[in-house]
């Protein structure tokens, strides 16, 4: 057996901080707790050396190997991921447009050996995150090729502000860019019953800078996010290293899977579970998207 095969869920998490196995006992409250309270009331919680430090270079080795296995296509999206050319109202934020150029690893292209998928599918770090999102459980996404995606923003790329599909994001910077590459984001922003394009789109436009925070994110550091409600961006990279980041993708319900027509746009392709699910997306609001 290889030293990859061998490590367990100890071996890569600081379970000593973050006790997965035992999130309702004193520290693992504590944790929770903290994550709670972050969740509430700044949108997005970062749990900093989530993967212990000295695993820190295989994370981004086995992440960076993965890299060239992204679709990659550049195109024209606004905030919403709507169609750019839906018919809005004047002054409307969606039809402001943005250049995208990040670029996604698909899950049947990452190995089930790999670190992120081996804490992506593990039932103690399901069970953690549902604890800090207060919800009584968590499922992984059907859909073969969402779920545990790597997001690559190559120099000279950036992912310009949008909301996500999903109430909550879970993510983990792999690689650093040698320069630009930030986390920004708007903590809630909107809600499930108000849109706030006022507030949106002074953001977009440049004039919303009081609502926008910016977080220092580290290799290794997991970070819980309420992407639906908070207008978040990654600032163009600079330099010559590419910034990737895992996306651990989960919903509330079992059997999900992405529509045909985003996943084409995502992947590049779609597979037959993706044409013999589609239909119109379930939401539990009425959001734009």
């Amino acid at each position: 057996m290889s030293t990859l095969e061998a490590l367990t869920l100890d071996r890569m998490v600081d379970t000593d901080r973050y006790p997965l196995a035992d999130p309702l006992g004193a520290a693992g409250q504590a944790v929770v707790s903290r994550a709670r309270h972050d969740l509430r009331t700044l949108g997005c919680t970062v749990l900093t050396d989530f993967i212990r430090p000295a695993l820190a270079g295989l994370l981004r080795e086995e992440c960076a190997a993965l890299a060239p296995r992204a679709h990659f296509d550049a195109e024209t999206v606004n905030v919403y991921n709507i169609a750019v050319d839906r018919e809005l109202p004047p002054g409307h934020p969606g039809r402001r447009t943005f250049r995208r150029g990040n670029a996604f690893v698909a899950r049947d292209r990452i190995p089930t050996t790999t670190l992120i998928s081996r804490l992506y599918s593990h039932p103690a770090f399901q069970r953690f995150l549902a604890h800090c999102f207060e919800l009584p459980r968590l499922h992984e996404l059907a859909d073969p090729l969402s779920g545990l995606v790597l997001n690559v923003v190559e120099p000279g790329m950036e992912h310009p502000w949008h909301f996500d599909t999903n109430e909550f994001t879970v993510s983990m910077l792999t690689q650093e860019a040698d320069d630009g590459g930030d986390f920004a984001y708007c903590p809630h922003i909107r809600s499930a019953r108000d849109e706030r394009f006022d507030d949106v789109r002074d953001v977009i436009e440049g004039r919303g800078g009081h609502l926008v925070h910016r977080l220092p994110l580290r290799p290794g550091d997991l970070q819980l996010f309420t992407g639906r409600y908070s207008l978040h961006r990654v600032s163009p990279v600079r330099g010559d290293r590419a910034r990737h980041s895992a996306i651990f993708a989960y919903s509330e319900r079992p059997g999900v899977i992405g529509s045909a027509a985003r996943t084409r746009q995502l992947f590049g392709r779609v597979l037959p579970a993706h044409l013999a699910a589609d239909g119109p997306a379930v939401r539990g609001d009425r959001l734009l998207d």
